[in-house]
This record gives C-alpha cells, structure tokens and sequence, in this order.
C-alpha cells in the first residue's frame, strides 16, 4: 500500500474523460519505484469549467498537471508563460505550477521522437523524407519536431486539405501538402489520426512502395499493435508503436512535479501495457 503524507507532491492529468488515460498508471509505476511522498490523479473537468480547474489547482498547492484532449489548445491560453515547444504545437500538454504562475509546454514531439529512436535503433529524421497522415494537435507537435531534428522534408496528407494547408503554413520549412501519401522514397510513415484506434475505422493503406528501410509509426497504442504496424511488420519494416511516445511525453513533466528523472525501461512498458488491448 502506497501512503502519502501532509507533504506530498501533487499532479494529474486534465480530460474530458479523463478515465480512459494510462497516466496515472504510468506516473503511479514512477512514484513506487522512487519511493515518492506524493500522488498524480485523473482530473475530469468538462470543457467550459477547464481553465477555473486550473487555476484551482495552483491554489490547492499541486506542482501540475498533464493536459488531454479536449483541453490541449484551450491549456495554452491559460498558461502565463509557454515554452518555444507549445509554441511551436500551438497547444500544451504540461503544466508546472511555479510562484504562482502556470507554465505551459508540450512534450509530445519529444516523446514522439524519444520513442522512434528507442525502437528504430539508428534512425535519424535526416534519413529521408517523411509521411504524415493527419493534420490534428498530435500531427503539429510530431512535424515540429521532426523539422527541427532536421527532416529534409515532410509530406501532410490529411482527409481534409484545407486544414493540411494550414497547418503546412504555419509550420514552415520543407512542408509538402498532398491528397495521397507519397511513400515511394519515404523513410518515414506515420499515421498520427485516430484511424486504426479500437472503436474507429480501420487505416487502409498500402505500404507495398515503401523502401525496405523505411520505419512505419503509429501514435496509436490502443490497440498497442494495430493493421499498420501488422502490415508492417509483414513485409519485414521497422513498426513504432504509439506507447512509446506515451511514456516518453511523461518524463519532463515528470521531473518537474517530482523531483526525479524517470527512466523508460521495459518493466515500465510492460506494467503499462498489460493494461491495453494488445490487437482490434
């Protein structure tokens, strides 16, 4: 049993749900394994209450808080101060309470890239062009930080051109906009939409043109092996499942809250994914 003091350090996670997010196990596995005075809780605030919730929470003395969807865009304008990450992302995903002022980052891109390089071992995003399907808060974050790894360029193909466009625009640098992915001398594909997750359409695509060196990424870790990552794997690619980036998002926030650097190992992974479905 896990007993926190009078002084313990608190965060959680904003949602609307927040009852489906593997935070709290995850932060929870870090807590017991540093032997930590203090807690991280589901915070499930409807849209309209999000930014009052917030500022609660800061006069309730809690170091933080990650941010999930719907909040992420909404995070951003409640921040006093936001870091070139969130900027670049347009959006926040963690929270630092400090002096009484709300910070606002977002650590998405690092995860994502932190997670492609721990199961990809030697890819680099200058191996070659890449392929992002969607256009939403997580495609932003993933081709900021693909950019600035230094992509040489990046394809947006999304159901909705328009919104590829716009985000190609504000994004800046190598951005190619689409209507099909161009996956012949692609070194990355990446589906960032919620198409393949449990519950959604499945992801039909054909990966019969991608190089036999190209890695095959989905932020989707519900299932943690979805269609694509099974094509995948089947014509012998490199497949990047969406849990990584999960884990690896948390770490700085982590930090900050709480004191410690966390690590992503395989007890974690393991601990962490016993709670997913492992297929549709």
């Amino acid at each position: 049993m896990t007993i926190i003091s009078g002084k313990a350090r608190l965060a959680g996670v904003f949602g609307w749900p927040a009852s489906h997010s593997r935070s709290p196990r995850l932060h929870g596995y870090w807590l017991r394994q540093h032997g930590i005075d203090g807690a991280y809780v589901p915070l499930e605030v409807r849209p309209e209450d999000f930014a009052a919730a917030v500022r609660a929470l800061v006069t309730m003395g809690f170091r933080g808080a990650n941010v999930t969807l719907p909040h992420k865009e909404t995070a951003f304008a409640v921040c006093d101060m936001v870091d070139g990450s969130a900027r670049r992302a347009g959006a926040v995903n963690t929270l630092v309470f400090r002096d009484g002022q709300i910070h606002g980052s977002n650590t998405d891109g690092f995860g994502f890239l932190e997670s492609v390089r721990e199961q990809a071992l030697g890819w680099q995003a200058a191996d070659g062009p890449a392929v992002l399907l969607g256009a939403g808060g997580a495609a932003r974050a993933i081709a900021a930080a693909l950019l600035d790894a230094g992509c040489p360029l990046l394809t947006i193909v999304n159901r909705n051109r328009e919104r590829a466009e716009m985000l190609a625009r504000q994004i800046g640098g190598p951005v190619a906009v689409a209507d099909a992915p161009p996956l012949e001398g692609a070194a990355l594909l990446v589906n960032s939409t919620s198409l393949g997750m449990a519950g959604q359409p499945p992801l039909e695509i054909d990966l019969a043109l991608l190089p036999p060196r190209a890695v095959v990424v989905d932020a989707v870790y519900v299932p943690l092996e979805t269609s694509l990552l099974a094509a995948a794997r089947a014509r012998g690619l490199r497949g990047v499942d969406g849990l990584g980036m999960l884990l690896h998002q948390a770490r700085p926030g982590f930090e900050q809250w709480f004191g410690v650097a966390p690590g992503v190992d395989r007890g974690l992974r393991e601990f962490v994914a016993a709670d997913l479905p492992r297929r549709t």
